[in-house]
């Protein structure tokens, strides 16, 4: 990565994706991903770095911080 850059890793996805028939979505740096429920998409308060388990107030759904970042 520290040759290349970001900008080249992110041509090469958009090159593979279109190649593959796949859409692309590049994330806002600043969206709330750890924070905005992948089920509901209600959004929580800030949490600490330690907080790795959490559960939406809103649905009651049960989210490992990492997995629900990657489906939100």
């Amino acid at each position: 990565m520290s040759d290349a850059g970001w900008s080249e890793l992110l041509r090469q996805l958009a090159y593979k994706a279109e190649w593959y028939g796949r859409t692309l979505v590049v994330a806002d740096r600043h969206f709330p991903s750890t924070r905005r429920c992948s089920a509901c998409h209600a959004l929580s308060g800030p949490k600490e770095l330690s907080v790795r388990v959490w559960t939406c107030a809103l649905c009651g759904t049960e989210h490992d911080r990492d997995v629900n970042a990657a489906a939100a």
